[in-house]
């Protein structure tokens, strides 16, 4: 609740208490342990502390690798949060092959029109507009409005988004 209320140190605190148990009641490789480990990453993203954050997150990652199917949509969740760290700190590279891995797991686990793709289309093609490859950026937006346009009402505002990210390659 405290996330939700803004109150991020709170909230950090709640995650590393919780955390803490968790490290000393489960096994390393529990998924459980990884959800913890990306609560405090999340926490710490949110706070603009992105080393912190991509250290938890990589933690979370490393233990869902062991312990999860290579496809589980987890694992995508991790890539995608390790993405979006790296582009906030501007390693737009690094960015780039996570959001990518994050998309191969979900091609393979979702089906085709499944709004999670069209979200991570967005997030390549934002991370193409900030390294200046403007055909690749544009073509990732038009992949995301495509899978939007088949899974969503022709009113939502989440097509609005993706015009609006296409206007502005």
């Amino acid at each position: 609740m405290h996330s939700t209320m803004g109150e991020y140190s709170k909230a950090l605190s709640s995650f590393e208490k919780s955390l803490e148990i968790y490290q000393n009641a489960l096994l390393p490789n529990h998924p459980d342990l990884a959800t913890s480990y990306n609560n405090v990453g999340s926490m710490h993203s949110t706070m603009g502390e992105y080393s912190k954050a991509l250290s938890f997150y990589e933690k979370a990652l490393q233990i869902r690798k062991k312990s999860l199917p290579l496809n589980h949509l987890d694992l995508a969740s991790s890539y995608c949060n390790i993405g979006q760290v790296y582009d906030n700190m501007g390693e737009y590279t690094k960015a780039l092959s996570s959001f990518e891995k994050s998309l191969e797991i979900r091609e393979k686990s979702l089906p085709p029109n499944h709004p999670d793709l069209a979200t991570l289309y967005n997030n390549i093609g934002m991370v193409y507009h900030n390294m200046g490859e403007y055909p690749k950026a544009l073509s990732s937006h038009q992949k995301g409005l495509e899978i939007k346009q088949k899974s969503l009402p022709p009113n939502h505002p989440s097509l609005a988004t993706s015009y609006n990210n296409i206007g502005g390659v």
